[in-house]
């Protein structure tokens, strides 16, 4: 069984810096981590190889060429190849330009079952790339995975995260599932996999490579743009009401009937 795991290398939240002309992230020369919660997927591709007892598992990132620090790191956590697509014209990918970038290196990859990531990324927070993966490549996608509890060759059931509790879905395969950070504990890394990650090679594909299409890629291939980006005002000291429990009361509620009613 093929698993593709998706992960992304994102600013170091104490050290986010965005470009004045483009609105976007800087990335280039920006100390970055590995997404969180692609942690997770990492883990969770990593458990269903050794429940099934074989498998290949392939991370893909998307990113400038320091992005290949996240694959090796995937790599020696147990990932047995990993993938990197960068070529400037990818950059100001929103989305939508993303998913259907990372959809072509699905396609390119080839005989998967499952592709997993995190829910969301800790940059974007908008958990929209796994799902528009699975609508640019036509698979089921279940999202907010907090547990697999069966997989094989040709279903998997699954629990799936919600604001009262847990459903249970059942889907055929392939099928694309977003993570979240319940469904396990990440491994360390070991000796064995630091060294097999220092010493693999990380092919870098293109768009060339990807066959991808011009208008479909990168700042002038998202449909969505940053148009401004700013800091909020800051907040006015509140203000604190004295006196007896009854008078507070009624003025509290005379401030707020003109809040509401202007």
């Amino acid at each position: 069984m093929k698993i593709i795991v998706l992960i992304k290398q994102v600013p170091n939240t104490t050290d986010v810096k965005i470009d004045p002309e483009t609105n976007t992230l800087k990335r280039e020369g920006v100390e970055a981590v590995i997404n969180p919660f692609d942690m997770y997927a990492i883990e969770e591709a990593i458990r269903i190889k050794e429940k099934i007892g074989e498998g290949e598992i392939v991370a893909v990132s998307m990113g400038p060429p320091q992005a290949e620090s996240v694959l090796r790191e995937a790599i020696s956590m147990g990932c047995d190849s990993g993938v990197l697509l960068s070529d400037r014209k990818f950059a100001g990918s929103d989305t939508w330009a993303t998913s259907y970038t990372i959809s072509q290196a699905i396609k390119k990859i080839g005989d998967y079952k499952v592709i997993l990531c995190g829910k969301q990324a800790s940059d974007g927070d908008t958990a929209q790339v796994g799902p528009g993966i699975s609508m640019h490549i036509d698979i089921p996608q279940v999202t907010y995975v907090k547990k697999i509890e069966k997989i094989d060759v040709g279903t998997a059931t699954v629990e799936r995260m919600t604001e009262e509790g847990y459903d249970i879905v059942e889907t055929p395969l392939p099928a694309l599932f977003t993570v979240v950070k319940e469904i396990n504990e990440p491994r360390l890394p070991s000796l064995k996999g630091k060294m097999k990650a220092k010493k693999a090679e990380i092919p870098v594909w293109t768009a060339k490579d990807l066959s991808c299409e011009e208008d479909k890629i990168g700042l002038d291939g998202s449909p969505t743009r940053v148009i401004k980006v700013f800091s909020p005002p800051p907040r006015e000291g509140g203000r604190v009401l004295d006196g007896e429990p009854s008078e507070i009361a009624k003025e509290l509620s005379s401030l707020l009937k003109d809040v509401i009613l202007g």
